[in-house]
């Protein structure tokens, strides 16, 4: 039986202001409780990052309406924002290739112009990254990015933005979060006006961020050595087609072999198995192509380009993929011995990536700053470090990287052209990436990490979430396996300086560091594993990550995963 309180939703749904077909879509869910349910037993909220839902009818669903009412909130706080801090009414706009993304960007649009903001909109999809420096490159007071990121393809999502071009942080988050749930009715959300307003932005922008990229370009790396090096490439039917190709020839890489198949904006993803390059089966067909076309590295972005997954060559005729924790000390390897003359150089890594950025920073006499997890938090370091010191580079362990502060979100068109300039050094001075990476492993220790994510959809799941979470934190481990847990760190009570966030850290007395965190942007429970040991020279890699890995299975039977 359907709840009185569920019907009445629903039944609010059948009427004036939503369109005919809302209508009928919700009339054909009355005899389906269970899908009913789904889609209106909550409102689908707007947390810290804005949006993410399943795409259709409903208050719990991605649809124009949710994406309107959360629209008309973030007018509403900005328009007082801008009242305060002096801000211009502008903001920017951008959406990347999933199902309703270009129509909820049009509506997003219009409603901010309703709401008196002068708006720019790109006329196509683009990456996120391009959006975060729209923002402060039109001296913007806040911006959209419509994307579910690398989410499967019945998902959809709404990030915010502020002035800095990084998305929200406290206390703005927690104040556009109240605005938004004062928007109780669509009733409430202003659609008229605004003629003028809506201005249709493209290669002004692009090419402002073409010139700041190229800054970033390092003259020790010689033409030739770029024209040597073999890259395949695919967007996996994203947005980093339009940019990430573009970006790599003006870095001089003159060979860059798409994927051809991937290479169309497309939101079912038809020739990507997966749409997020964490994923083995994202890869495969890039691998396939370089392993024909002896490619030197495989690169592939996901759908809002703001994410960069590697492969590289095993050196044993095959192609090893590299996790994110590996990608990231490569490239923040790199940048470190490549700015060693900037002087108050800083990092910044979240609680959840390897320790080995922290070791490497120390050890090369630069600061590592360690934020919760979320690239924001990230942002927000640059923020506050912006005309204090020199950033290095940043970057978390679910592939998302930054090298440079002119955009404050992961961006994977400029770690592309980083990660490319990287192994053309490293092929020009005869070692393969492998090598390196095992150089790294040489000087900080092998790091080895493993990542558990169990998906508990719908509000049972989150329940179960819950629960977990309310167990490890009531009946902390003094024990996982054989390892004795020496430090717990409870993340919502605050941990040097944090905010509050609902992340529990166990690490143990052998080194190991176990991370249990909920996701927030997905009906996920995370659970992240790192242990270390110092390298073993004349021992090959593979049998001295076995011996680790051993230890991380260890650690996951003892938690039952």
């Amino acid at each position: 039986m359907i709840a009185p309180e569920i019907k009445k939703k629903a039944e609010a749904w059948m009427q004036a202001p939503y369109d005919e077909a809302t209508r009928k879509a919700v009339a054909d869910l009355m005899a389906k409780e269970d899908e009913l349910t789904e889609a209106f037993y909550k409102d689908l909220e707007f947390g810290t990052g804005g949006l993410r839902g399943i795409l259709g009818v409903g208050t719990n669903r991605m649809n124009s309406y949710t994406v309107g009412m959360a629209t008309q909130g973030f007018a509403n706080y900005l328009s007082a924002a801008c009242g305060k801090e002096g801000w211009e009414k502008r903001v920017a706009v951008a959406y990347d290739v999933r199902h309703g993304s270009a129509q909820f960007a049009l509506e997003t649009a219009k409603i901010f112009a309703a709401n008196g903001f002068e708006v720019y909109i790109f006329t196509g999809m683009r990456p996120t990254p391009l959006l975060s420096f729209a923002v402060r490159y039109k001296h913007c007071c806040g911006g959209v990015m419509v994307t579910a990121s690398h989410n499967p393809k019945e998902y959809n999502g709404y990030k915010a933005y502020g002035a800095d071009g990084g998305q929200l942080v406290s206390p703005h988050d927690k104040a556009v979060i109240e605005e938004v749930r004062k928007i109780t009715s669509y009733d409430l959300v202003k659609r008229e006006g605004g003629a003028g307003l809506i201005h249709y932005v493209d290669a002004e922008i692009e090419e402002a961020y073409m010139q700041a990229l190229e800054a970033l370009r390092s003259p020790e790396v010689s033409a030739q050595a770029r024209r040597n090096v073999k890259i395949v490439y695919t967007p996996l039917h994203g947005t980093g087609m339009t940019m990430v190709p573009k970006a790599l020839r003006a870095w001089g890489f003159e060979q860059v072999c798409a994927v051809p198949e991937q290479m169309w904006p497309d939101g079912d993803f038809p020739y990507a198995a997966s749409p997020n390059p964490e994923e083995k089966p994202a890869m495969s067909a890039g691998m396939a192509l370089a392993a024909t076309l002896k490619a030197d590295i495989v690169m592939a972005t996901d759908p809002d380009a703001d994410r960069i997954g590697i492969g590289v060559p095993d050196g044993q005729g095959g192609y090893r993929l590299l996790n994110g924790n590996q990608t990231a000390a490569l490239v923040t390897d790199y940048l470190l011995r490549r700015s060693a003359a900037k002087p108050n150089r800083y990092v910044v890594k979240t609680i959840v990536t390897t320790e080995m950025l922290k070791d490497m920073a120390e050890a090369q006499g630069a600061r590592c700053y360690d934020v919760l997890t979320g690239f924001k938090y990230i942002a927000e370091v640059l923020a506050g470090q912006e005309g204090k010191a020199f950033f290095v580079g940043g970057g978390e362990e679910s592939y998302g990287y930054l090298a440079a502060d002119f955009v404050r979100d992961k961006d994977a068109v400029m770690t592309a052209c980083v990660i490319a300039e990287m192994v053309a050094a490293a092929v020009a001075d005869g070692k393969s990436v492998m090598q390196l990476l095992e150089d790294t492993y040489r000087r900080y220790g092998l790091y080895v990490q493993a990542l558990v994510s169990l998906t508990k959809k719908g509000r049972s799941g989150s329940e179960e979430i819950q629960r977990m979470m309310a167990g490890f934190r009531e009946n902390p481990p003094a024990c996982i396996g054989a390892e004795t847990v020496c430090e717990v760190r409870d993340y919502a009570k605050g941990f040097q300086g944090l905010p509050p966030a609902d992340v529990l850290q166990f690490f143990t007395e052998q080194g190991g560091k176990v991370t249990v965190r909920p996701s927030g942007t997905e009906p996920k429970i995370k659970f992240y594993f790192e242990v270390k040991a110092p390298w073993r020279e004349g021992c090959p890699l593979a049998e001295q990550e076995a011996a680790l890995n051993a230890r991380i299975d260890a650690l996951k039977a003892a938690l039952q995963l």
